[in-house]
């Protein structure tokens, strides 16, 4: 009877211990995701400010905005929940949150294709079309933008409607583990249009930014090995803008992809499993933001953006 009261207390003392550590892991990742998202977000409004931001720099604001955007909502609910405080929140609240989640995750993706392609057709004009010709698509950008809103947003608020339709006819349920509002009897017609709506564009557009990629990678390769023989035109080629930024480029397309495939895969594993544990639920959260969080990071580091952060701030003072 003492042995089995002492290896319980052990127990219960191992998952207060993982517990706290999920607790400290949900609000460093939030607060990290915040700061550094919002962060950018002010660096490229205040450059817009001072000067006209490049086609690229637009797209990522874009993308940190939309990175900021997860982060305050599902980042907050993952937390809130680790603290034992998602009850605050009422259904509607949590069906808001999904939507604006999911909203983020279908644009971000969206927004990720579109910066591949542009960076794709860019190199692509300057290695093929050398003599200053212009991207014409340069022009296209913001209107890009404002439809991948206007498509996400309502394609996500027909599943929003339809989920909402459905509350009073299924059972609606807040699980005391997982503190998520869900549905417990799924149809077929409620999948099938998530799939059509979701997973298929999302499919497609990854297969787009793998091609985009690739594309940049075999037209850099290419174009090194054309003037490699010119030692001084070689030179300035890789320390071209161009260059410099198609490579940033991939090594944040390559971290997207990465991260979303592996929260892909965790989220199908949850979807199969009838009674998913506590550890694959608590990885799937973490994982569904890490790129939201650790892009700004990214950025930072491969556009050597801190320098040029010092150099706003002076700007800013001395005017």
């Amino acid at each position: 009877m003492g042995v089995a009261i002492i290896k319980e207390n052990q127990t219960q003392s191992k998952m207060d211990f993982w517990n706290m550590g999920i607790k400290i892991l949900f609000l460093s990742q939030t607060t990290t995701g915040i700061l550094g998202n919002f962060s950018l977000i002010i660096y490229y409004v205040v450059n817009y400010i001072v000067h006209t931001l490049k086609p690229t720099d637009l797209i990522l604001m874009h993308l940190m905005t939309l990175n900021a955007l997860m982060v305050l909502s599902t980042g907050v609910l993952h937390t809130m929940a680790a603290f034992g405080l998602a009850h605050l929140l009422n259904d509607l609240g949590c069906r808001l949150i999904l939507y604006i989640h999911r909203v983020g995750r279908s644009t971000s993706i969206g927004t990720i294709c579109l910066l591949s392609i542009f960076q794709a057709i860019t190199i692509s004009h300057r290695v093929s079309c050398y003599k200053g010709q212009k991207v014409k698509s340069s022009k296209y950008i913001g209107y890009s933008i404002s439809l991948l809103w206007v498509l996400h947003m309502f394609l996500n608020f027909i599943l929003f409607v339809d989920i909402f339709i459905k509350r009073n006819r299924n059972n609606m349920t807040r699980d005391s583990d997982f503190k998520y509002y869900s549905i417990v009897e799924r149809n077929e017609f409620s999948d099938s249009l998530y799939v059509a709506l979701v997973v298929c564009p999302e499919i497609f557009s990854s297969v787009l930014i793998t091609c985009s990629s690739g594309s940049m990678i075999g037209i850099l390769y290419r174009h090194k090995q054309r003037v490699q023989h010119i030692r001084s035109f070689h030179v300035s080629s890789r320390n071209s803008p161009e260059w410099r930024a198609t490579q940033n480029i991939l090594v944040l397309v390559s971290t997207f992809l990465a991260f979303y495939t592996l929260s892909s895969v965790l989220q199908g594993c949850i979807a199969l499993l009838n009674n998913p544990n506590w550890w694959l639920v608590n990885i799937t959260r973490l994982t569904s933001l890490c790129f939201p969080t650790f892009a700004p990071c990214v950025l930072m580091s491969h556009y050597s953006l801190m320098p040029r952060f010092s150099l706003v701030w002076t700007w800013n003072k001395t005017s």
